[in-house]
């Protein structure tokens, strides 16, 4: 059985709504191992740092020992295993489109946001083990991040996809960063109406329930 290593933040769980959106459930079609980011379990263990030596979180273990990073290079896999429900397009010019509106979103939007968290209000957990900006910087890094979204919130419209008007990788990623930063205490920017009522439709997939459970 393959085995997702995974813990707490938007990655691993971007992957395990992905999962799901496949209909594929774990226990039955992979196991899942948690690792404990708050206390850097996934810096500290000397197996998975084997597997993974960035230590980043997730990472899909295949049935011969390769080791898979990056939450989007993942789901490709899967989606390339497991074709259907589509998530990615099923031409070239789909494919090319999610993942315009998907790339936009994590050079645009994920990067200055995740940076700005671990400078200002993530900074007691990310400034021992990891170079981060100064608090001012990550001030200005979240600010350009809050931007972005708003683009995004013109972007999407009365819309609830960002492409092909269905759902795909490029709304999956858009709505994990959301309730990520849900998750420590952040806010949609003003001004991003149409964003909110996005991930308030959302939210009632079956796959949104991975944001409510413990881990």
């Amino acid at each position: 059985m393959i085995k997702l290593h995974s813990s707490l933040g938007p990655n691993p769980r971007l992957v395990r709504m992905f999962l799901a959106e496949k209909g594929l459930e774990e226990g039955r079609d992979f196991e899942r191992v948690h690792y404990d980011i708050i206390t850097g379990e996934n810096r500290q263990n000397a197996d998975y740092l084997i597997k993974n030596p960035l230590g980043t979180i997730p990472t899909l273990e295949l049935h011969d020992g390769t080791c898979l990073t990056e939450s989007w290079p993942i789901c490709e896999f899967i989606e390339e295993q497991h074709p259907a429900p589509n998530l990615f397009g099923e031409t070239a010019p789909e494919r090319a489109e999610v993942r315009k509106w998907a790339r936009l979103f994590d050079q645009e939007v994920v990067v200055p946001m995740t940076m700005g968290f671990r400078a200002g209000g993530g900074r007691p957990m990310f400034e021992q083990r990891m170079a981060v900006v100064s608090p001012e910087a990550g001030a200005e890094l979240s600010a350009m991040s809050d931007e972005k979204w708003r683009f995004f919130d013109s972007v999407l419209g009365e819309s609830n996809h960002f492409a092909l008007g269905r759902f795909t990788f490029a709304d999956l990623i858009v709505f994990c960063f959301a309730n990520f930063g849900f998750t420590v205490g952040w806010k949609l920017p003003e001004g991003t109406g149409n964003l909110a009522r996005f991930v308030d439709t959302h939210n009632g997939r079956t796959s949104a329930g991975i944001w409510q459970q413990p881990e």
